[in-house]
């Protein structure tokens, strides 16, 4: 049983994915800071956790609730719990008056985007019961609605087949960088947000901004980089600072398993791949020049440096 605060830091999440695949949460019923309690719900839900969240009253976390009502009532509350769905549900409906015609399909709306979301049928089947229940909305309504928006995007989807040609040409574009490359940058995006402001010292020394690649990457990196420098480490913070896209693609790296059980030999080994591309280039350029017309002592000196790069190449594992 976990309880937090409003601040789930990706760490914490680590810890949790590592150590549990149902998580229950116990939020405290104020509305404050109910945005970055779903952010951390949608990042958990991300790591792949099965989340279900514990609706307590009378009692500030689960500890007191024992206490005050004893085990019988809290397993109750477990088997009551919601899921993040019907979480995220009920706290749409908090701020809408059903008995509005115009509330009640803003309602409707919404709980379709949420559904729509979820791949797996049955699981669709069985939310769309238990909301049409509750919230006394006829099951028929709520399918038409996500039948509408699922349907909805495979016809965007085809229509983007049919795309522009420009279009086709940036996917092609972004395809062009390495996978391992990618990796190594969401590895070093992953790294940074463990917030440790020497760790950024390292880093920012090996690996400048237009070192990366990916564009999504480069973007946030930027923004790291410009909060680290400001001796800012306060990464929930950041994040919220972040859009939308960055902000999932950042939940997207975390959810990702970097296996990294040693921070200072991950950094090393990202280290040293960097100079590798650095060195790899500077050696192209100068087999490059060395194709061109030049006086005999530049010659040299290029020829010279061609050959420690080649035993500094042949260092690096």
């Amino acid at each position: 049983m976990h309880h937090f605060g409003t601040a789930l830091t990706q760490a914490q999440g680590w810890l949790l994915r590592k150590n549990s695949e149902q998580i229950y949460l116990s939020f405290d019923s104020d509305e404050a800071g109910l945005t970055a309690k779903i952010r951390a719900l949608d990042i958990l839900q991300n790591m792949g956790c099965d989340i279900r969240i514990l609706q307590m009253e009378g009692a500030k976390d689960p500890d007191e609730y024992i206490i005050k009502y004893g085990n019988a009532r809290f397993q109750a509350l477990i088997d009551k719990a919601l899921s993040v769905i019907e979480f995220k549900v009920k706290v749409l409906k908090q701020d809408l008056n059903l008995e509005s015609t115009n509330d009640k399909i803003k309602f409707l709306n919404e709980i379709a985007k949420l559904i729509s979301k979820v791949d797996n049928t049955m699981e669709r089947e069985v939310y769309i019961e238990k909301i049409s229940r509750e919230y006394t909305i006829s099951k028929e309504a709520i399918y038409a609605e996500v039948n509408k928006l699922t349907y909805a995007d495979t016809k965007s989807e085809k229509i983007l087949e049919k795309g522009k040609p420009v279009v086709r040409h940036q996917k092609i574009e972004k395809k062009e960088i390495a996978e391992s490359t990618r990796k190594r940058e969401n590895t070093v995006l992953a790294i940074l947000l463990m917030g440790d402001l020497n760790v950024f010292q390292i880093i920012k020394q090996n690996i400048k901004i237009e070192n990366f690649k990916d564009e999504l990457n480069q973007q946030i990196l930027k923004k790291l980089y410009e909060e680290f420098e400001k001796g800012n480490s306060n990464i929930n913070g950041m994040l919220d600072n972040l859009s939308e896209e960055e902000q999932n693609h950042i939940t997207a790296i975390l959810a990702d398993d970097y296996e990294i059980n040693d921070i200072e030999k991950a950094i090393d080994d990202i280290m040293q791949s960097y100079e590798k591309d650095r060195l790899n280039e500077r050696k192209f350029q100068i087999i490059e020049l060395l194709e061109t017309e030049l006086e005999d002592n530049q010659k040299k000196e290029l020829e010279r440096e061609l050959s420690s790069i080649i035993i500094r190449l042949a260092k690096i594992k």
